[in-house]
C-alpha cells in the first residue's frame, strides 16, 4: 500500500516541527504578546539555567554514548535469571540504574514474558526503569541535590521491589493470572529486535560500528536532552514570574498525606519527562512546594508518563495494567512519605 503521506515526486519535503522545540519557541513569543518586558529576564532566566546544568548534561550524554556502544544492555537479561525473590531485587535495581528507554525494554519483555519469565520480576524491572538512569541523576543532582537524587534513586529501586513483592504475592489471583494480551508485538519508536542479546565489548572504539553507534547515541541524547531541558527551564522561568507562591503553598505546602497524595495525583498529567520534570519540580520548590509531595510528584509522574505506561499497556491486559498505576501510586505516595520524614 502507497504512503499517502509520503511527498510524491518532485513534492518538496514536508517540514514538520519537533513539539518540544515548538513549545520552546512559542512560550517567549507568548511572554512577549501579553507582558514584552519580560521577555528578556525569562530568557537570561532560561540560559543560565542551562549553562550551570552543562556539565551535568555533557557527562550524561558521554556516559549514555559509551554504555550504548559498548552493547552494556545485555547485562539486563541477567536480572531474570535464578530464584524469583533474587531475581525481583536485581530487576528493580538494573531497571533503576539502567540508560535505556521505554521501546527498547518492550521486545526484551515481551520475549522474557513469552518464555515464562515471572511477572514479578517483570513488574519491578517495569516500575523502577522510567524513574532515574545515569543521565536523569546527574541533572536532578545539578539542579534539586545530591541528597534528591540518591532519594529518587532509593524510591526508584524501592517502588520496584514493592510492586515485584506485590505481585509474587498475588500471582495465584485473578488479576495476574494470564497476564499478557493474546498478540503481544514489538512496538515503541522504531528501536528493532532485541536489544538485549549479545556481549558488551568494553573497548568500543575498536569496531567502527560501535564508534558509529556512540556519536550518533552523542548526538541524539545531546539534543534530546537540550530541547527538553531548554523548554523546561522557560517554564520554569514563567512560572516563578507569573504564578503567586501562596497558590502552590496552599496546595501543596503541607507535609500530611492528603499533600503528598494529592501531588501523587497531579504527577501524571503534569509530568512532561523525567528530565523536563526536574526543572518544573524546583520551580514549584521556590514556590512553597512540600519536599514530601516534590517526591510523589516525579515518582508517581516517571511511572505514569505516556512512554513508560504505554510500554506495558502494549503487552498486559487491561487489569495488569490498572495494578500498574494503582502500584505506582502507592509507591509515590510511600516515598513522599519517607522523603518529608528525612528531608
Amino acid at each position: 500500500m502507497a504512503d499517502l503521506s509520503a511527498p510524491g515526486p518532485g513534492a518538496a519535503p514536508r517540514f514538520k516541527l519537533d513539539k518540544a522545540w515548538g513549545a520552546a519557541l512559542a512560550l517567549p513569543l507568548i511572554v512577549w504578546g501579553f507582558d514584552a518586558p519580560q521577555v528578556g529576564p525569562v530568557l537570561v532566566f532560561a540560559f543560565k539555567a542551562l549553562a550551570s546544568t552543562a556539565p551535568f548534561i555533557l557527562f550524561a550524554v558521554v556516559a549514555i554514548a559509551y554504555l550504548k556502544a559498548t552493547g552494556a544492555e545485555a547485562l539486563l537479561a541477567r536480572a531474570f535469571e535464578g530464584r524469583e525473590v533474587r531475581m525481583i531485587f536485581l530487576a528493580a535495581t538494573l531497571g533503576g540504574l539502567s540508560p535505556f528507554c521505554s521501546c527498547e525494554v518492550i521486545p526484551f519483555i515481551a520475549a522474557l514474558l513469552a518464555l515464562g519469565a515471572p511477572l514479578s520480576a517483570v513488574m519491578a524491572f517495569w516500575l523502577s526503569s522510567p524513574l532515574m538512569d545515569p543521565a536523569m541523576f546527574l541533572i536532578t543532582t545539578g539542579t534539586l541535590g545530591l541528597d534528591f537524587a540518591l532519594a529518587k534513586t532509593v524510591g526508584a529501586i524501592g517502588m520496584g521491589i514493592l510492586g515485584g513483592f506485590i505481585v509474587r504475592g498475588f500471582a495465584s489471583g485473578p488479576v495476574f493470572a494470564d497476564p499478557l494480551r493474546q498478540r503481544a508485538q514489538s512496538q515503541g519508536c522504531g528501536c528493532g529486535a532485541n536489544p538485549f542479546s549479545g556481549t558488551p565489548n568494553w573497548a568500543f572504539w575498536k569496531e567502527p560500528g560501535r564508534r558509529a553507534v556512540f556519536g550518533h547515541t552523542a548526538l541524539e541524547n545531546g539534543l534530546f536532552l537540550f530541547k527538553w531541558l531548554l523548554l523546561a527551564y522557560l517554564i520554569e522561568a514563567v512560572m516563578l514570574q507569573y504564578i503567586p507562591a501562596d497558590v502552590i503553598a496552599t496546595a501543596l505546602g503541607g507535609e500530611g498525606l492528603g499533600t503528598i497524595f494529592l501531588a501523587a495525583l497531579l504527577g501524571a498529567p503534569a509530568y512532561l519527562n523525567g528530565y523536563a520534570a526536574v526543572p518544573l519540580v524546583d520551580a514549584l520548590l521556590s514556590q512553597g512546594m512540600a519536599d514530601g509531595a516534590a517526591m510523589a510528584f516525579v515518582v508517581a509522574g516517571g511511572v505514569s508518563s505516556v512512554p513508560a505506561a504505554m510500554a506495558v499497556w502494549a503487552l498486559v491486559k487491561p487489569r495488569v495494567f490498572a495494578a500498574y498505576l494503582g502500584i505506582a501510586l502507592l509507591g509515590a505516595v510511600l516515598a513522599g512519605l519517607g522523603w518529608s520524614m528525612i528531608a
